[in-house]
Order: structure tokens, then sequence, then C-alpha cells
């Protein structure tokens, strides 16, 4: 009898290694390249409303732009896996 989720390893620790080297890979590059990254969080449609010592940070559009570069990401590996 095999465990719950034994069905899959290879595929589940492959996805798991693409993440963590996609997350050192864009941890290293936050460290050596601040500025380069300095515009997110301030592109235009992402709301910052201050009023009597309340601030609220809404970053509609930077959420879009890393949405989309997660998504466009998250294929290439799973494409990748599937080969």
């Amino acid at each position: 009898m095999r465990a719950p989720g034994a069905r899959y390893p290879k595929g589940m620790a492959r996805l798991l290694i693409a993440l963590g080297l996609f997350l050192l890979v864009a941890g290293v590059a936050l460290a050596l390249f601040p500025r380069a990254f300095s515009w997110f969080g301030t592109l235009p449609g992402d709301l910052r409303i201050r009023r009597d010592g309340v601030s609220i940070f809404i970053p509609i559009t930077s959420a879009l732009l890393l949405s989309g570069a997660l998504t466009l990401v998250i294929n290439l590996i799973a494409w990748f896996l599937r080969r």
C-alpha cells in the first residue's frame, strides 16, 4: 500500500527544486540590484492613500505585472518538466 501522495514524488520534487531555484535567483537579484526594482510599487495604477496618520497602499498595477510574470515563469517550468 502506498502512502498518500507517493504517486507523484518525482514531479513534486522537480517542482519544489525549480521553485527554490527561482526564489534563490530572485533573492540574489533583489540583494545585488535594489535600484533595478525600485519602480515596483510606484507604477501608475498603484494606489497610495495617506490621511491623518493612516497610510493605505494598494498595488493594483504592480500586482497585475507580478501575476503575469509569475504565470509565464510557472508555465515555462511546467513545459520543461513535461519534456
